[in-house]
């Protein structure tokens, strides 16, 4: 049974880190692309960052590069998202998305995991 489960989310303040994680199961993560999208309330979904299943090559949304880093682990199939200098407008519901390449399309989502960035 093909899973993406989501973890590392909670309530940080403005200025603080937070590691989130996606633990795959059913498939190996070597093969395939994982994307990371966030959706704030009454918001549309955004893609946040990629790391593709070829080269490992990363991309970023212009509002999170340099702040956020996206990592892999295929021995324990995981990725991780790297979080720091936290704003406000990063709260939302974080996803994890199995895909064929980062620019293709998504096969599967994880349940989300929220993040919250407050004073």
């Amino acid at each position: 049974q093909v899973q993406l489960v989501e973890s590392g989310g909670g309530l940080v303040q403005p200025g603080g880190s937070l590691r989130l994680s996606c633990v795959a199961s059913g498939f190996t993560l070597d093969y395939y692309a994982i994307g990371w999208f966030r959706q704030a309330p009454g918001k549309e979904r955004e893609g946040v960052s990629c790391i593709s299943n070829s080269d490992g090559s990363t991309y970023y949304a212009d509002s999170v590069k340099g702040r956020f880093t996206i990592s892999r682990d295929n021995a324990k199939n995981t990725v991780y998202l790297q979080m720091n200098s936290l704003k406000p407008e990063d709260t939302a519901v974080y996803y994890c998305a199995w895909r064929a390449s980062c620019s293709g399309s998504t096969f599967r989502w994880g349940q989300g995991t929220h993040v919250t960035v407050s004073s």
